[in-house]
């Protein structure tokens, strides 16, 4: 399986190669020096066999490679102005011949952007006419945070940099300022340097839409005052304007993402009142000093404040569904709410319950939801099929890590809260989801999932619906990315492939090739096979790691791709950073 990064024109790997030396020295005990040769790509022997099946005379003509195209890769709308395009890509290299191209030069093309894992031409494929409540949603958590949950900053920078990767769920903690004038967005209880709202909400006016068309959902957690609460209010119209989606009703079904395209939506819980004690005197409240409300306001909010993110968050977070909170409410405040949020009054049990009348988002911590899980997955799944149901890291991933998503997308959860702004493997995972669909941010639920008539049930055995199967050949870059004593300070590297699948638990597994020692360009010549019971939330997963003696093996790249969407043959498949950037040269084939 090929591998490259992605970019707007092919790059000339031929050409790094040549210019390179050919052998590489490492200094030893300080008295003398290794000497390696450094090799180049080769074709391996399927390559070869696969040129040779669509050539003729050694030379691969328009017409060979629209074949090839069409059979061997299984690209079935392939047309000849495509094969044309990549004839034209490879003219200016040294490896390209005017009747066609020979065997290096298709190897070349094999390498290169053109022959991507995931199909550059899909673009936005899913149906996106379907309720909100069908989609996985690319969710972000505690949106602002540049580090840890404790005492990194605050800063507009990690919401860009999540807008313009496709995120399309923003939360913002609102807290009072200093002087109780105004209102930051911080993580309360906490060391956390806070940043103003208005900031925030001009960063995500600017970069809603870069990535994609489709809506972006603003989750607020309120400890705001009345007064506060008619700021922000001010603050969102003036800065969305028309692109604000304010129904007129409560919403009884969520509308689609089509019909929101370019719309900023806001879900919170309505605004709770703080004087309660004060609703019994009926016209009288009126009449009630605004010190007072600003007191009763300032122990509840710090009660909020001694309770740092714990796995009960959800209770104060979101609240129960009271109508008498909707009444007292500040009106206009209220109206910026299009997806409330909130849960009934009871045990677990009823949290899950479906109203006919109105539909709602409900937010659970990870603890929380997995317990909820393992006694009431059906009603999980349920109620996902008409209402949003969001997760989020436990409070005490104080490091920003993050939690296995699948067990939130096998029972519907469509927004699988992130901390953006970590790093890992279950990260990795959240990237390759979201790869799909054109990278819109929106990703349609399987049917399963959302057939009413035969609610999926995630903790059944399910028998085996096919079988993946993915062959390693070889990978080249690193010599371009790295310095040559990066991964040994006294030898080349020695890569290895891990391999496998990130999905349900009968179907999550990973293997791993042997390493090949003292290669730049390392050829594994692995195939694996993975049985998939899901393959529908089935995603490939692929690491390299170089060899250490330690135990401790140095990172090479990742990536993660959506098994529903690969393509069938030879591919390259770009790798990425720990961050999730892509590497510019590191690849494998």
């Amino acid at each position: 399986m090929p591998q490259r990064p992605h970019a707007s024109k092919v790059q000339n790997p031929t050409k790094k190669n040549m210019e390179r030396p050919s052998k590489q020295y490492f200094k030893v005990c300080f008295c003398y020096q290794r000497m390696f040769r450094l090799k180049a790509a080769e074709p391996t022997e399927d390559v070869k066999n696969v040129f040779m099946s669509y050539s003729e005379n050694g030379t691969m003509t328009v017409g060979h490679l629209l074949r090839f195209l069409e059979e061997y890769q299984g690209e079935r709308g392939a047309t000849k102005e495509d094969t044309q395009g990549i004839f034209n890509s490879l003219k200016h290299f040294n490896i390209f011949q005017r009747k066609g191209l020979h065997l290096e030069a298709f190897f070349r093309y094999l390498l290169s952007d053109h022959n991507a894992p995931l199909s550059p031409n899909l673009g936005v494929h899913h149906d996106m006419k379907a309720p909100l409540a069908h989609y996985f949603l690319f969710t972000g958590h505690n949106s602002y945070l540049t580090g840890n949950q404790l005492s990194s900053d605050c800063s507009v920078d990690p919401i860009i940099k999540a807008l313009e990767r496709g995120v399309r769920v923003i939360e913002l903690d609102l807290w009072p300022n200093a002087t109780n004038d105004d209102v930051d967005v911080c993580h309360g209880g906490t060391l956390t340097t806070p940043v103003e709202l208005t900031q925030c909400l001009q960063a995500i006016r600017d970069y809603a839409f870069i990535a994609s068309e489709y809506p972006v959902i603003i989750t607020f957690e309120d400890h705001l005052t009345p007064k506060l609460q008619a700021s922000v209010a001010d603050m969102v119209i003036k800065t969305f304007g028309a692109a604000l989606f304010q129904p007129e009703t409560e919403l009884k079904e969520l509308p689609s993402p089509e019909s929101l395209k370019r719309k900023i939506i806001i879900s919170t819980k309505p605004p709770k009142e703080y004087l309660e004690s004060q609703m019994k005197q009926g016209s009288n409240l009126q009449k009630v000093k605004s010190s007072a409300k600003e007191e009763s306001w300032r122990k509840e909010s710090q009660a909020d404040q001694d309770e740092i993110e714990t796995d009960a968050k959800d209770e104060s977070d979101e609240g129960e569904d009271h109508q008498d909170e909707d009444i007292r409410a500040v009106p206009e405040y209220r109206r910026l709410i299009a997806i409330h949020a909130g849960k009934v009054k009871g045990g677990v049990e009823n949290w899950f319950f479906d109203d006919a009348n109105k539909v709602k988002r409900l937010s659970l911590s990870e603890p929380k939801f997995e317990n909820a899980a393992e006694t009431y997955a059906t009603n999980i799944v349920r109620f996902t099929q008409r209402n949003l149901l969001r997760v989020y890291p436990k409070g005490i991933r104080f490091d920003s890590s993050n939690y296995n998503p699948l067990v939130g997308w096998e029972h519907g959860a469509q927004m699988v809260a992130f901390n953006m702004q970590g790093y890992g493997k279950y990260l990795w995972i959240m990237h390759g989801m979201f790869r799909a669909n054109g990278g819109c941010g929106y990703v349609k639920k399987p049917h399963f999932l959302l057939n009413p008539k035969e609610i999926f049930n995630p903790n059944e055995e399910l028998p085996t619906k096919t079988t993946l199967k993915v062959k390693v050949y070889l990978g080249e870059g690193w010599y371009s990315d790295f310095s040559h004593t990066h991964f040994d300070l006294y030898s080349p590297p020695d890569f290895y492939t891990r391999v496998g699948i990130a999905g349900i638990p009968r179907d999550t597994v990973m293997m791993r090739t042997i390493a090949i020692e003292d290669e730049w360009v390392p050829v594994w010549n692995h195939e694996f096979a993975f049985p998939l019971t899901v393959p529908e939330l089935a995603l490939l997963r692929i690491e390299v790691m170089e060899y250490d003696t330690s135990g401790n093996p140095d990172f090479g790249g990742q990536t993660c791709l959506p098994v529903s969407e690969l393509r069938s043959g030879i591919r390259a498949v770009p790798l990425y950073n720990r961050k999730g950037e892509v590497y510019k040269s590191g690849h494998r084939i």
